[in-house]
């Protein structure tokens, strides 16, 4: 654990958040009482991601890719970008 006087920690803030980031800890002092601790945050936990936590809730047709048929193409192509209310 490292300590340091209010000035010293406002001079040279990058510095000691590389020193915390490195997993150690800081304390500012003010008038040599310790008044604040910088220490590293913990990384959250993160959640194991497991395959198929969907299966069952998605559903596809079976023709979803095949081509569309010249009416709906031209619905596709020829429709109003803000059709009339």
């Amino acid at each position: 654990m490292h300590t340091v006087n209010i000035h010293e920690a406002k001079t040279h803030l990058s510095r000691l958040l590389e020193r915390v980031a490195a997993g150690e800890e800081v304390i500012i002092a003010k008038a040599g009482k310790p008044m604040a601790r910088l220490a590293p945050l913990e990384k959250p936990a993160q959640k194991k991601r497991a395959p198929g936590a969907l299966k069952g809730k998605i559903w596809m047709s079976e023709n979803f890719d095949e081509p569309m048929s010249a009416g709906e193409l031209s619905s596709w192509h020829d429709a109003p970008i803000f059709p009339p209310n």
